[in-house]
C-alpha cells in the first residue's frame, strides 16, 4: 500500500527506527509509493450530502383544514 503524505512516510521511518515494523513493509510500502511529490498532511475525503426533498414535493402535500368549534358560532 503506498503512503498517501509526507507525513506518514516519516511515521513509519520512527517505527522502523523503533523496531515496531520490518524493513521488509518499510521498503514494500516505499517501493509501492515510487517518487510522487506526496503532501506534507492527507485530507479526508468529504462526505456525500443527503438530498433534499424537491421543492415540487413539499408544494404538493397540502394542510388539513382545522375543524372550528360549533359552541362559537352557536352562541
Amino acid at each position: 500500500m503506498p503512503f498517501k503524505s509526507q507525513a506518514q512516510r516519516r511515521k513509519f521511518a520512527e517505527l522502523l527506527v523503533a523496531g515496531k515494523i520490518s524493513n521488509e513493509t518499510f521498503e514494500e510500502w516505499n517501493r509501492e509509493t515510487g517518487r510522487k511529490k506526496l503532501p506534507e498532511r492527507a485530507s479526508r475525503k468529504t462526505r456525500a450530502r443527503k438530498a433534499k426533498p424537491d421543492a415540487r414535493k413539499r408544494a404538493g402535500k397540502k394542510r388539513k383544514a382545522r375543524a372550528t368549534s360549533r359552541k362559537d358560532e352557536d352562541a
